[in-house]
């Protein structure tokens, strides 16, 4: 960790805790920052709060005055979740006081270079993919993974040395909070309309994931989706070295031939040995195999990594295969899109997918192609009945309704025969009946679980 001096004795509140703010308070503390905590939730509600307060950091808990500004502030560190509408930070913003977030932190510390990877879909699994091609082979060091994965990124650097790498995943959220960042390696994964309730506009969102390159210079590493017209135009925007990737044609960087997984000619794997389905995978792989070879790693390693990569929690994960069905947990899958993408990786007469959720007032038109041809569908929730007149479309014709997922289960066993394959892959928002995917998700798990054991 660098030893900077930057904010000794400086007033900087931390606005709104959760993981990262957390963090960051400890952090400027232990920098001799002046630090004042700023969060929501009532103190006696709050234990982050409260050990913050045991180590002499000042807590203002369960509202946001905004006569706190007057104590005049170097800087506030604000939670990514939090929108620059909020009038705390709108009236921070007019009074010019600089907004970051944590991941602005973590790189000011950071002894080690930055791998860092935003995008709409796949970041996840994208920057899990890479951790592990880069600790399959690096011989000295290690790869540390961090920010929107779960990690906080300034808790991460200061553990990490010259000779590991930091690889962080980056929302848009969070990188609308950088000034100085400077990845030598960054990666998008692909861009498509998202978070428009918190960016207002497709283009701010589009603006916010490009920040990150805007410190890069031609001896940093930009890796893009060529498959995407947009980011081949604005690879024509960036001071950084351009390397693509692509499924569709031969590019300057990785490519898919034939079925084989190409980097600048060499051969790297056939796509039929990579250990998770679907055709987005296909692309966060070649997206990984680039920042591979970029840190000389050798190709036996990351084919050793790709080959067993067996997914991450919740995003088309592999559960394994029970009396010769194989079951995939795709809970992340809260949208159309996302669900779209797990269904290309499947075969769909050998298929039978659980979906359902919170009823966002959309109906699922746009995902009748994918599911033409599947054997059976399970739907629950509160789009049980959209998602029936959807299947009904594409000619489904085994459609059962039920109550959640755990009863979901037992329903897909009796539907499938060796051979099939059970996914779940909701293509909605989970709060209905689940406070997140990660529940809807292990819940699935212990379903499957039970009927394993049975």
């Amino acid at each position: 960790m660098k030893n900077i001096t930057t904010y000794q004795n400086k007033k900087v509140l931390v606005f709104g805790l959760a993981k990262s703010g957390f963090s960051a308070a400890k952090l400027l503390h232990n920098l001799g920052a002046l630090v004042t905590v700023n969060d929501g939730k009532p103190f006696e509600e709050n234990p982050q709060a409260q050990d913050l307060l045991t180590e002499g950091i000042k807590v203002i808990t369960g509202s946001h005055p905004l006569e706190l500004l007057d104590e005049e502030f170097s800087l506030i560190v604000k939670n990514p979740g939090i929108p620059y509408t909020h009038p705390f930070i709108e009236r921070a913003l007019q009074r010019q006081i600089p907004v970051i977030t944590e991941v602005e932190l973590a790189y000011e510390i950071s002894d080690a270079p930055i791998i860092g990877i935003t995008g709409t879909n796949g970041k996840t699994t994208t920057t899990t993919m890479i951790g592990e091609c880069l600790n399959a082979g690096m011989e000295k060091g290690v790869a540390r993974l961090s920010g929107n994965i779960g990690f906080p990124a300034s808790e991460v650097a200061q553990e990490v040395s010259a000779q590991d790498r930091l690889v962080m995943e980056l929302s848009s959220f969070q990188l609308m909070g950088i000034t100085a960042f400077h990845p030598h390696i960054a990666v998008v994964t692909n861009l498509y309309e998202a978070h428009l309730d918190y960016h207002g506009t497709r283009e701010d969102y589009v603006k916010a994931k490009w920040e990150m390159q805007k410190n890069m210079t031609p001896e940093d590493y930009l890796v893009l989706n060529f498959n995407q017209e947009e980011l081949r135009r604005l690879a024509k925007k960036t001071r950084a070295t351009v390397v693509p990737f692509s499924t569709q044609e031969v590019v300057a960087g990785a490519y898919v031939q034939e079925g084989i997984m190409y980097y600048q000619h060499e051969e790297i794997m056939p796509v039929s040995q990579l250990g998770v389905p679907g055709a987005h995978n296909i692309e966060n792989a070649l997206a990984a195999i680039v920042v591979a070879k970029l840190q000389n790693i050798e190709t036996q390693a990351i084919v050793n990594a790709l080959r067993h990569f067996s997914g991450v929690k919740h995003r088309t994960q592999y559960l394994g295969e029970i009396e010769g069905v194989r079951v995939y947990n795709d809970s992340k899958a809260t949208n159309i899109l996302a669900t779209q993408m797990a269904l290309g990786g499947f075969e769909n007469s050998t298929l039978v997918l659980l979906a359902g959720g919170l009823d966002r007032g959309n109906e699922f038109d746009a995902l009748i192609p994918s599911l033409e041809g599947i054997k059976a569908i399970v739907v629950f929730g509160e789009t049980k009945d959209k998602l029936i007149r959807a299947a009904k479309k594409a000619g489904i014709s085994t459609i059962i309704e039920t109550e959640n997922v755990e009863t979901a289960v037992p329903v897909a066993f009796e539907l499938a025969t060796e051979g099939d394959t059970i996914l779940l892959s909701p293509a909605n928002a989970s709060w209905d009946q689940y406070p997140n995917f990660e529940i809807r998700g292990d819940r699935f798990i212990a379903a499957v679980q039970a009927v394993k054991n049975k």
